[in-house]
């Protein structure tokens, strides 16, 4: 009777860091996955693989997801510790520049699309490549959308461009995955309480003009969502997942 157990399988959070990236790679790390752990700063993904206790199962790559040299790196890196990738969570993205966007520079509105376009398309060329060549052929990709994908809020052209961006990328990627065996999905997060949403839990603008606080949730329930699309079979796929705080304005942004 054979009693060894399966090599954990594979994945790279970009963004892992913090916020949701940093409750998906948890999840994954607690139950038994394997986890490269990208961002742009090497001290907060020291201390997510160290949080986890999961040892050598934690690697961490410095990494800018808008730098298609560094993704690519990034890939290698994990495929050379850990023999193949099973899962990207595409996860990396900023938030808007300050004030209204008819003030922005060239610079600030680039920079957002560098990160939350750009360097989503690169990483998912990169899994898709990885993906292909390896043997046994496939694996999954979540894109982070957005609530904002869907619906914005005020003020956020930028992040609201892009993430529609980012649905488009996934329809399309979802088709073209079906002959590799590559599942394409993304999840949608609203109100999770991260340092980026934070502002939200002491009043953001609506879309009405007032200000209000608006309910949030626990992050690491992202993580969880994120864990259970992670784990189906590569016959199964969600192509939209949508996690919200029950309360908060969506439908209507109301």
């Amino acid at each position: 009777m054979n009693t060894t157990s399966p090599p954990a399988r594979v994945a790279i959070v970009t963004g892992a860091g913090s916020g949701i990236g940093r409750a998906a790679a948890l999840a994954l790390l607690n139950d038994g996955w394997q986890v490269a752990l990208a961002g742009r700063r090497a001290e907060p993904l020291q201390a997510v693989a160290a949080e986890s206790g999961a040892g050598d199962r934690a690697l961490a790559v410095p990494t800018d997801v808008s730098q298609p040299a560094e993704v690519k790196a990034l890939f290698d890196q994990t495929v050379a510790r850990f023999g193949r990738v099973d899962l990207l969570f595409n996860n990396a993205g900023v938030n808007n520049p300050p004030g209204p966007f008819e003030d922005w520079t060239p610079e600030q509105w680039r920079g957002v699309v560098d990160v939350n376009l750009n360097g989503m398309f690169f990483c998912l060329q990169q899994a898709f490549r990885t993906m292909k060549a390896q043997t046994p052929q496939g694996g999954r990709i979540i894109n982070n959308g957005s609530i904002s994908a869907t619906t914005p809020r005020p003020n956020s052209a930028a992040y609201t461009a892009t993430k529609h961006a980012v649905k488009g990328l996934t329809k399309t990627a979802a088709l073209d995955g079906r002959r590799w065996d590559i599942a394409v999905g993304q999840i949608d997060v609203g109100n999770a309480m991260t340092e980026l949403a934070a502002r939200m839990a002491k009043g953001v603008p609506q879309a009405n003009g007032e200000i209000a606080v608006e309910p949030m949730m626990d992050v690491a329930q992202v993580g969880q969502a994120v864990l259970h699309m992670a784990n189906l079979p590569l016959d199964v796929n969600v192509l939209f997942h949508t996690v919200m705080a029950t309360k908060m304005p969506f439908v209507g942004r109301g």
